[in-house]
């Protein structure tokens, strides 16, 4: 098989390893009559016209099949004629069931019936609007720009004949989570197709479950200002529910600047029915903060790496900077303190904490006052951990990245099952020889995927000797929390944290210090412990001495080898 196909076909299973035959096969086939629209638009526009469409498919489909229910309901009451007819239009009865309000123009099988219009795109941004006047939730969140497009009709008719195939009309969970999963492949097939540009909506599943499974959000109050498709979001909902929580257990704020980055992130959380505060309308977090006074107890962010036009002028005596103004060449310390000003304050319970991806610069540069910033920022015992991420994790960007994880109090009364109190100290872990290469390019930290059935209700915590795993249950252990109910000694080692040369290290702030603020984890773990083969020196040099002496005439054979047949092919002698 060639290279590039066998590239291909890995990627399909990191995106894939949720999804069902049956999934899989409406996602391929999807994905084919989306990928053929690259010649009439952008791959950067072409996610919204097929997101848009398996968006109104869903709540069309959802809206069809309670009317059924509804009908079957009311002929069992001897209901018949005008007034059933008047009462399956009554909307109340949709409200009831969290069911989103479809207008007659706007239902599936009345815009299938016309895929062969000429007008059929302006028929679909006038339905989706409909959806949108009768529910105010949706209001201005759905992209509804298919006539400017200019999409040829029958390539329209094509997309809306194939997505006519997928019945969203099953048990309500059910279709919600295929709609879910189906919505997430393709954003990473989208983000995939964009490359670098597809990373401002799209975050690498790996890198955001690792940050859920590090923070631990069981409820309270969850933010991202720079959201995206709010992946962070849907991830933390599912960590939620899947540890026997509810949905309203965590209430959503968010931001996005990016218009139609921020439709994506409505309709993917709409599909889910979760429900969020996303602000009435895109804007950038620094210029325009739409939750000003917002105390959060989980933050999770990837920002944009070292953007240098972010309108410090603007801001140079912003509140948010209180432990130094950020440079103007560089947003990392911004987007840091702009995190730090929304974490809760501690209120004898814990403090708020964030985890949040950064450029692995932010660690130890020191132009424009990053250095005093991160040294005021250390001092003030914010940094819980530092976890630094191995390459290639990222569609978008080639620059080295790691984790933050901040808290505004280390006692340990902010985790659910409790921690010792750690204050004064901070955890460094090295990641960058975990993961496992998928293509080519790209990289993903395994996490013995995907939601097994480790424990009762379902959910599998990460795999104990996965890569996510490693990181997350190194980071439990520092904090003092209990080990999970599947967790036997015998099997998956001791439940206690220890220092491990090369991959993790407890330091605390004096440490720190002796190393003047640069947070680099490699600084602080070492050099990993290599096991002793037993083999004396005294004999092992020769060995390896005569092994190298043996390679080295090997590789001088095959030269005169290689030079002896190109001399062939010339018509001269070997030179």
């Amino acid at each position: 098989m060639p290279e590039g196909k066998i590239a291909e076909n890995r990627t399909e299973s990191i995106l894939t390893t949720d999804m069902n035959e049956a999934e899989l096969t409406y996602a391929e086939i999807l994905w084919k009559a989306a990928d053929a629209l690259r010649g009439q638009i952008d791959a950067a526009e072409y996610k919204h016209v097929v997101l848009g469409l398996l968006f109104l498919k869903y709540v069309s489909d959802s809206f069809e099949a309670r009317r059924d229910e509804l009908k079957a309901e009311l002929a069992a009451d001897g209901i018949v004629g005008p007034q059933l007819e008047s009462l399956l239009e009554n909307r109340d009865e949709y409200a009831a069931e969290r069911i989103f309000w479809v207008p007659r123009e706007a239902r599936w099988h009345e815009l299938q019936s016309q895929a062969a219009r000429a007008d059929i795109a302006a028929l679909l941004d006038d339905a989706i609007l409909a959806v949108e006047r009768d529910n105010s939730g949706l209001k201005g969140q759905l992209p509804r720009d298919y006539a400017r497009r200019g999409i040829a009709p029958e390539k329209l008719k094509g997309l809306i004949d194939l997505i006519a195939d997928i019945g969203f009309k099953d048990d309500r969970a059910k279709a919600r989570d295929m709609l879910g999963r189906v919505y997430e492949y393709f954003l990473g097939k989208f983000a995939q197709a964009e490359g670098k540009l597809g990373g401002e909506f799209f975050t690498p599943r790996c890198i955001v479950r690792l940050l859920v499974e590090m923070l631990e959000p069981y409820e309270g109050r969850v933010y991202d200002p720079c959201c995206g498709s709010a992946g962070m979001f849907v991830q933390s909902e599912r960590f939620v529910e899947a540890h026997g929580g509810l949905k309203t257990d965590i209430s959503i704020f968010g931001q996005e600047s990016n218009p139609t980055t921020w439709r994506l992130a409505h309709m993917n959380l709409a599909i889910r029915g979760i429900e969020a505060n996303l602000g009435a309308q895109p804007a950038d977090s620094f210029l325009r903060d739409l939750h000003p006074d917002l105390k959060a107890d989980y933050i999770l962010a990837n920002p944009p790496f070292n953007i240098s036009d972010w309108s410090a002028q603007l801001l140079a005596d912003d509140v948010r900077w209180r432990y130094g103004t950020p440079p103007v060449g560089n947003a990392n310390y911004a987007w840091i303190q702009h995190f730090i000003h929304h974490l809760a304050p501690p209120n004898g319970r814990g403090g708020g904490v964030a985890g949040f991806v950064m450029a692995n610069g932010s660690l130890s540069s020191g132009s424009g006052g990053e250095g005093e910033i991160r040294q005021r920022i250390v001092e003030a015992d914010l940094v819980d951990a530092i976890v630094a991420l191995p390459p290639q994790l990222f569609l978008t960007t080639g620059i080295p990245a790691c984790l933050w994880f901040l808290t505004r109090d280390k006692s340990g009364q902010n985790l659910k099952a409790g921690g010792r109190d750690r204050a004064g100290e901070t955890l460094f872990i090295d990641a960058r020889n975990l993961g496992v290469m998928e293509t080519r390019t790209l990289r993903v930290l395994s996490s013995g995927d995907d939601y097994g059935a480790l424990l009762a209700n379902g959910f599998s915590d990460p795999r104990h000797d996965s890569d996510i795993g490693r990181i997350t249950y190194a980071f439990r252990q520092w904090r003092g929390e209990p080990p999970p109910l599947w967790w036997e000694d015998a099997v998956h080692g001791q439940w206690a944290y220890s220092d491990i040369p090369g991959f993790c290290k407890s330091e605390n702030i004096e440490g720190i210090r002796g190393h003047g603020f640069v947070l680099n984890p490699g600084r602080f773990v070492g050099a990993e412990r290599q096991d002793d083969d037993g083999e004396p020196f005294s004999e092992k040099f020769p060995r390896l001495m005569a092994e190298l002496e043996d390679s080295l005439a090997h590789e001088e054979r095959l030269t005169e080898e290689v030079r002896a047949a190109l001399a062939r092919l010339s018509g001269g002698t070997p030179s």
